[in-house]
């Protein structure tokens, strides 16, 4: 097993033909650095990952996740080495790797689309690298069944791949991972193709899985549920860089910026235009007539910070807002009932709002009063508020 480090880590895709000649009419001009399609434009070329660092612990399960082109699939082909890296340095253990082949890497890669050999049997896929290695057939036998029982797909190893579910296939082309016993698993959003409930039962066994194997992983995906339990620490990415690191609490929790509070969390956190006040040496935030005093844990990290009265952008959570009798006053424009919760869209203030209301405790025409049209007011506590720079965007008690 192995521990991972990655220093200043960059990725610039170098201009071709017309490219080029745009990319130095642009010197010449000497205009500025631009963005295009979210991706930094330089003289060098397109620059999808940026300045990235990790330091990656020994069996740690590390989630990179991001919304499409943030540069976390660019980042993991990198460590596998099927791109270049432009600048900075990888060490897989003590081993700088960044012109080692990829087959000499130590790494196992599952991709997306399976990547079988459709004329090859189940058993024939996952001993295939073992005997591209020459390993003696009686230990390709065993390390085969041994990850066909572990996955539990020993039923099927004499059959090919069209025969078998995409969840099956999927499972084999992580056995095929699992009998050469990596260093490292790479996992490029294995569980995308897959249909919800599918999707659900692979990601428990990925988790199974990583008990019983217990290497380094480092998982790919857009998918934030995915990240949040399959994490035990997660990156989140936008435009190439790093946005925040931290466990799947951590940045629930404390979202360093604007994009990890909107990306984590389902439903999206809401936003509301607020000020942020001090009365009597206490920080409240007031959202129009409705003013909340901040519990003592925020009201320590602001004063640390020395944070002064100022408009704010406030983040609250659908499941952290309640229907109350008094509060912010809001109107019903749309009602999804969820089950065991009611997923409520208020209009307050011209501002469109999500309420998530627990039905449990609530009787059938309670309910059925939760409709288009009805009058509302909803209120929040202090210790569920996150105050954002309206500046910057940066969580004021970063």
């Amino acid at each position: 097993m192995a521990s991972l480090s990655l220093k200043n880590i960059k990725k610039i895709y170098p201009y071709s033909g017309d490219d080029a000649k745009a990319a130095k009419k642009k010197k010449k001009n000497d205009e500025p650095e631009k963005e295009k399609a979210n991706l930094q434009i330089t003289d060098k070329g397109v620059v999808a990952v940026q300045e990235f660092n990790l330091e990656i612990a020994d069996k740690e399960f590390i989630v990179l996740v991001g919304p499409s082109g943030c540069g976390k699939s660019t980042t993991l082909r990198m460590v596998a080495g099927l791109e270049e890296i432009s600048e900075g340095e990888l060490y897989i253990g003590d081993r700088l790797v960044n012109d080692v082949a990829p087959k000499d890497r130590d790494i196992a890669m599952v991709f997306q689309n399976y990547a079988l050999y459709p004329h090859m049997t189940v058993y024939e896929n996952m001993a295939f690298a073992l005997k591209l290695r020459h390993t003696p057939k009686d230990e390709i036998d065993r390390a085969v069944k041994e990850a066909a029982e572990i996955l539990d797909i020993t039923q099927y190893l004499g059959r090919k791949p069209k025969a078998l579910s995409g969840g099956q296939r999927q499972r084999v082309a992580i056995g095929r991972a699992i009998v050469r016993n990596p260093k490292v698993f790479l996992m490029d959003e294995p569980l995308s193709n897959l249909d919800a409930k599918l999707r659900n039962q692979m990601r428990a066994e990925i988790i199974k899985l990583r008990e019983r194997i217990n290497t380094t992983f480092i998982y790919v995906t857009h998918d934030q549920t995915e990240a949040m339990t399959l994490g035990d620490r997660i990156v989140i990415m936008k435009d190439g860089f790093i946005q925040q690191i931290g466990t799947p609490q951590e940045v629930f929790n404390h979202p360093y910026n604007l994009f990890v509070a909107g990306f984590i969390g389902a439903p999206q956190m809401n936003f509301f235009d607020a000020k942020l006040v001090k009365a009597n040496g206490k920080y409240a935030v007031a959202l129009g007539e409705y003013t909340v005093e901040l519990s003592e844990e925020k009201q320590a990290a602001l004063a640390k910070n020395n944070v002064a009265e100022q408009a704010i952008t406030l983040g609250v959570r659908p499941e952290h807002i309640a229907l109350a009798g008094a509060g912010v006053p809001a109107k019903i424009d749309v009602s999804e009932m969820m089950g065991s919760s009611v997923h409520l869209h208020v209009d307050a203030n011209g501002k469109d709002v999500v309420i998530v209301v627990s039905t449990m405790n609530m009787t059938g025409a309670e309910v059925s009063a939760l409709s288009h049209g009805a009058a509302v007011n909803f209120a929040f506590s202090g210790n569920v508020c996150h105050v954002f720079s309206k500046e910057t965007g940066i969580n004021l008690e970063a």
